[in-house]
């Protein structure tokens, strides 16, 4: 089968591989969203602590068709152990033995075929086509952060980082209560999507602030703008797998502070609010290249050329 595998840092490689033979159920990919944390590994080698060691097939948010039901499904890309101590408690993004498709030393999507276990499968209507179930993904990772927002009905709510997941925090910010939901992005064409959810440039002071820039010195600019008692959601991953803040800023405002990893249990609702049409996520897709191009993907996205929000690699 053909795979798109990370050689190294920018070094992407369309390239045969043999059709992998280890779980569950076998996935025919038809659609594949690239991610920033995607782009970290591609840029740098490494995620956070997680080092590339050696050729890797990327891709996380994908959907496909399984080969043994024929149905058309969204697959979450994490792979608990359902045994540990954390995923017995209800948390199997905190799972203490986790795999993850695309993050090493696991191949993820940007393949023919992947094989998954059948848990992770989620069949999807026929009314979201295969670009938008690749997307409940990132739509799950920004319905998580709003759980751990704790919005309040009225609740004044600003997104620093207007990307998709930045994006998809204004539509669920809103969906679970948010009074008004402003925005902050260096590119003027996120700004203007963002627009189309009713987010408008920032105010002095909100109730709540996620950060969705890759935190760096937003993460300081989140707690700035947080009234007292606020919360700050850090969504973003930072290159440097750092982040500095002034403690003075965060203590005497009595900010709570969340850090959201990934998702948990959110993909039957995350399918039920785009089939109803509450939140749009064909409106993120700017690009879309085949898999022999990913390289080309992969390249525009890290630039940032050509008003690009969201690439789905069409398999």
């Amino acid at each position: 089968m053909l795979a798109a595998r990370l050689h190294g840092p920018r070094d992407v490689r369309v390239e045969e591989v043999p059709v992998p033979d280890k779980g569950e159920v076998l996935v025919r990919v038809t659609a594949t969203g690239i991610c920033g944390s995607d782009l970290h590994t591609y840029l740098d080698g490494r995620i956070g602590d997680t080092r590339l060691e050696a050729p890797l097939i990327l891709g996380h948010e994908f959907a496909g068709v399984r080969l043994d039901t024929g149905e058309r499904v969204a697959i979450d890309p994490a792979q608990p152990c359902h045994k540990c101590d954390l995923c017995e408690r209800g948390h199997p993004n905190l799972c203490r033995r986790l795999h993850f498709c695309g993050l090493f030393p696991d191949d993820g999507s940007l393949a023919e075929f992947i094989r998954v276990p059948a848990s992770t499968c989620f069949p999807v209507p026929d009314s979201i086509d295969d670009a938008s179930a690749a997307l409940l993904e990132p739509l799950g990772v920004a319905l998580h952060a709003t759980d751990l927002a704790k919005i309040k009905q009225g609740d004044r709510v600003a997104v620093l980082g207007a990307g998709p997941i930045g994006l998809l925090l204004m539509q669920t910010a809103k969906l679970a209560g948010a009074g008004e939901v402003y925005a902050a992005d260096p590119h003027a064409w996120r700004l203007k999507l963002a627009g189309k959810f009713g987010a408008t440039s920032l105010p002095a002071e909100v109730d709540i602030c996620f950060e969705a820039a890759w935190g760096a010195e937003a993460i300081e600019h989140a707690m700035e703008i947080t009234r007292p008692g606020g919360r700050v959601v850090l969504v973003g991953i930072p290159s440097e797998d750092q982040c500095a803040f002034r403690h003075s800023l965060a203590r005497r405002k009595g900010l709570t502070v969340a850090f959201s990893r990934r998702m948990k249990h959110t993909y039957p609702r995350a399918i039920r609010l785009v089939e109803s049409g509450q939140v749009d996520l064909k409106c993120l897709v700017s690009h879309r290249f085949p898999l022999a191009k990913t390289a080309e993907a992969f390249a525009l996205n890290a630039a940032y050329r050509d008003n690009v929000v969201k690439i789905i690699v069409e398999h």
